[in-house]
């Protein structure tokens, strides 16, 4: 075989087209090719970091489940169903506590108890905006009226003083069955003067357990705890009053408030 004629031809086709010297592509090949360049273009270099990588700014975060996990799922449960502190997905709670409540408490937090400032302005670390949306998505997702519809509860904040000697014969009637006849616990609830738990919750926190319960632990609201009998707005401010009676002095600070009273509409 005469390898030179081969190589003849190949030099005619390299003159042929400039002086370029290359070989023929098939179209299958060609389209391989185009293929790999726009695969090339089109993806994403190595270690380049996606929107979702980006950790963002707190103060840019406006997603309520994140917001809500970060800064009140530790005491209030998640998805707001108490824990060391009320539930705040509990439709009495959300039924009682107007807007500006939960805004004011959520941004100042309630001095000598374990509920701290959350805004800026007060030490904490959350924007008006992301309290807002704390306050908005709370009631948007959870507050079900009808579960209080028809019924009128205690108002949020007493409207005339209790009264210790009332409040006695009021306990006895309707929490001494679960917390026993001077308050210290049964098998069913536990002790309510304890000097630690006094000193540690307001009036104000004491009212709206009263007035909304714990169903997380098993404790009824202000319409079930005597059978067949609610507990009158007056009989809720009475138990109260007994309760903070019982505070040992020097256990902790005054708590004759905890929070500004809330206007009653």
């Amino acid at each position: 075989m005469n390898l030179r004629q081969p190589m003849q031809k190949l030099r005619k086709q390299k003159a042929e087209i400039g002086g370029h010297f290359c070989f023929p592509l098939s179209a299958s090949c060609l389209v391989f090719c185009l293929g790999a360049l726009l695969l090339c273009v089109s993806c994403r270099p190595p270690g380049k970091p996606t929107a979702a990588d980006v950790v963002l700014n707190p103060a840019q975060v406006r997603n309520f489940a994140v917001l809500y996990s970060q800064n009140c799922a530790g005491c209030h449960g998640q998805d707001g169903q108490g824990n060391g502190a009320l539930g705040l997905a509990n439709p009495i709670y959300l039924a009682v506590a107007s807007d500006e409540t939960i805004r004011r408490v959520t941004a100042r937090g309630i001095p000598g108890t374990l509920m701290p400032a959350f805004a800026r302005g007060s030490g904490g670390t959350l924007t008006d905006e992301q309290i807002e949306i704390l306050v908005h998505e709370m009631r948007a997702r959870w507050a079900r009226p009808m579960e209080v519809q028809g019924v009128t509860p205690p108002p949020y904040a007493a409207t005339t003083p209790g009264d210790p000697k009332r409040g006695a014969a009021a306990y006895g009637t309707f929490c001494a069955g679960c917390h026993g006849p001077e308050g210290k616990g049964t098998a069913k609830g536990s002790s309510i003067v304890d000097d630690s738990f006094l000193a540690l919750v307001s009036d104000q926190d004491l009212r709206t357990t009263v007035i909304a319960g714990r169903p997380d632990l098993g404790q009824p609201d202000w319409r079930n705890d005597a059978p067949g009998r609610a507990m009158t707005p007056q009989e809720v401010s009475d138990v109260v009053a007994w309760l903070a009676a019982k505070r040992t002095p020097g256990t902790g600070p005054p708590h004759a408030s905890g929070e500004p009273a809330q206007k009653n509409n």
